[in-house]
């Protein structure tokens, strides 16, 4: 599968739906009370540390709104999955395997996963951006979220899985320590999903 990852990619995502306005930048800075919104919500997920961490920054915009709260979860899932895929792609074409084929399997399954990963994800996104309606048709709406995202993360594993065989050190401990991370948000990113979908009242 062929990755374009536009370098420009986040910047405009940050510009349309996640803008981060830092104390610096703003003479109004967010309530404390946004910021301990994302902290108690990030005590429903595995992570909550690096919830926390990720999503803080974007407590301007999110203020109280579970719903914003896992849209922007998942803007910074899909960055940092970017990220990642990009490197697998670069070292996939660059690194020479021949004396090492289940180093070379193992990269290139990761390559093609994580690329099935960003679309789910950008998926995802693009459903959330449009989400309307109220009860059962917005439940509907969300479990096309939860379910791309869920995709998401079984690819993500997928990609450490290959390298069960694979000796420890370099190439290995490295794109894997990438990809754990890149688990860890999406992980995060599809609890707080559940979250907002939990607070949806239906008939």
């Amino acid at each position: 599968m062929k990755i374009q990852i536009p370098s420009t990619f986040f910047f405009l995502l940050l510009s349309t739906t996640l803008p981060t306005i830092t104390t610096a930048d703003n003479p109004f800075p967010p309530p404390s009370q946004d910021k301990d919104f994302i902290r108690t919500s990030c005590r429903t997920t595995l992570y909550p540390q690096t919830c926390f961490t990720s999503l803080s920054g974007y407590s301007y915009s999110v203020q109280q709104d579970p719903g914003r709260l896992a849209r922007v979860a998942i803007g910074v899932t899909l960055y940092k999955s970017n990220h990642v895929a990009k490197y697998v792609a670069n070292i996939s074409r660059q690194a020479d395997y021949s004396s090492s084929p289940r180093v070379a399997a193992a990269v290139h399954d990761c390559y093609s996963v994580f690329g099935d990963a960003v679309d789910e994800i950008r998926g995802s996104l693009r459903q959330m951006r449009r989400l309307g309606g109220s009860g059962e048709e917005l439940r509907f709406q969300l479990s096309n979220v939860q379910t791309w995202m869920s995709a998401a993360l079984t690819n993500e594993e997928t990609c450490t899985d290959g390298f069960e065989d694979v000796p420890e050190g370099g190439v290995k401990t490295d794109v894997c320590g990438r990809a754990v991370k890149v688990k860890e948000v999406t992980s995060n990113a599809l609890a707080l999903i559940n979250s907002f979908a939990n607070t949806i009242q239906t008939p």
